[in-house]
């Protein structure tokens, strides 16, 4: 195995135009001696717009088309901009669309998640291919991999879990002689594929744990993740200006913060790592020379208050009809439904009368969930609602917190702390 290999991930945002695609090359430019898996998501906004498209078929509003022909046009005026006229990378890329054109040819699936799918798993496909032949014509070589190649799942569309003993026989089989030949190999974030060759997605934002599954199959020397953002903050600095920049964290630090709602690396990224000592570097692909953040299983003994925010939240203030307890076989309901409905929790409190459950905000699941349990209890949902979750929390935070929302519930343990708040 290959243990001088390092795995980069760039997110939509870091190949969002030409611009930004030409300074992923430069920054690739510094690395053309190592042997790079690059793991790239769809650039920009496009697995968005590929949602909408998936959503008008299914409503057969007649816009489908012309909103895929949107997308299609946005990707040919930025491949204008990289490449000429006659390059062999335009017939890739109307082929890669053409898959999603098949798709709105026939009636929407009866199964929606596997529809969308098939369908949106094409942004990272076009992405990658265009990327793979910029780098080419800029003389870094580069080998394209389809990463449906190499990550094996199950059939749970649009959450898949990855079957791990598979995906490792797979990438040594498929991905490990390309790696083996030297320069960069590009693929996919986000994607796997059943054992049918089905396409599957890994979860919103799941290109983060894609590089983390690479990384853990190729033993990798470490991995990087590339973003906007110069590392990782104790807090979103858009709602906290006074978050700080972390030069380090430990890899159990980042897993509890990213449990907890850090937006900054997708929450089943860093476990993989840790189960192979793969330390993760969070970069800045606007200021390549910075250092940025690292994680790895060094301890780091000092934090400052790590703040995480769960938007779009619904809180379930659950009681008995007969005003008596919620007891445990009321529990056991109450989360096979949940299960059942694939509602997501993010935060539970027992009081001696009222269950408090704070999940996302899913469309119509709350009103599913209310309908299905209504025959012992009763559902109060309280909507439009923020989950703060707090590590390292100190009492002079929690009394400002307190001051500036109005917290609805409120948990401690130690020094963590998590509050239900009205959406300031």
């Amino acid at each position: 195995m290959d243990q001088s290999t390092k795995v980069f991930k760039f997110g939509g945002a870091s190949v969002k135009d030409a611009e930004a695609i030409r300074n992923v090359a430069e920054i690739l430019q510094n690395y053309r001696q190592d042997t790079l898996l690059i793991v790239l998501s769809a650039m920009g906004k496009t697995t968005n717009a590929l949602e909408a498209v998936v959503n008008a078929h299914v409503a057969q509003t007649n816009e489908a088309t012309s909103l895929l022909e949107a997308l299609k046009l946005q990707h040919y005026l930025v491949m204008n901009e990289l490449f000429s006229s006659d390059d062999e990378v335009y017939a890739l890329v109307n082929d890669t669309f053409v898959e999603i054109e098949w798709v709105l040819d026939e009636e929407p699936h009866d199964n929606f998640d596997y529809m969308y799918d098939q369908i949106v798993s094409v942004g990272e496909l076009i992405s990658t291919k265009i990327l793979c032949a910029y780098l080419n014509n800029q003389g870094l070589p580069t080998q394209w991999l389809d990463a449906r190649d190499v990550i094996l799942t199950n059939e749970l569309y649009r959450e898949a879990w990855v079957q791990w003993q598979e995906t490792e026989e797979r990438f040594q089989k498929n991905a490990q002689p390309l790696l083996q030949k030297g320069g960069f190999v590009v693929t996919q974030g986000f994607i796997g594929a059943t054992q049918e060759n089905f396409t599957t997605t890994l979860g919103r934002d799941g290109s983060d744990y894609s590089a983390a599954i690479f990384s853990f199959c190729a033993g990798a020397e470490s991995m990087t993740i590339w973003k906007d953002a110069p590392g990782v903050f104790s807090a979103d600095p858009r709602f906290f200006p006074e978050a700080t920049m972390l030069p380090e964290m430990s890899y159990d630090e980042a897993i509890a913060m990213t449990y907890y709602g850090a937006k900054i690396i997708h929450l089943k990224t860093v476990g993989p790592l840790k189960r192979k000592h793969i330390p993760l570097h969070v970069r800045s692909f606007l200021e390549p020379s910075a250092e940025g953040t690292l994680i790895s299983e060094r301890e780091v003994t000092t934090y400052p208050p790590l703040l995480a925010i769960e938007a779009n939240q619904v809180l379930l203030q659950i009681s008995n009809k007969d005003y008596s307890f919620v007891t445990e076989q009321h529990f056991s309901q109450i989360f096979n439904v949940i299960s059942d409905l694939r509602m997501q929790v993010t935060f539970i409190q027992n009081t001696p009368l009222i269950l408090y459950i704070s999940v996302f905000d899913q469309g119509d699941k709350v009103v599913q969930f209310a309908d299905r349990i209504q025959d012992s209890l009763e559902t109060s949902p309280v909507k439009n609602l923020e989950l703060i979750n707090i590590r390292h929390a100190t009492a002079e935070l929690l009394t400002q917190l307190r001051q500036e929302r109005k917290v609805l519930v409120e948990q401690t343990n130690g020094a963590s702390a998590h509050l239900i708040v009205e959406k300031s």
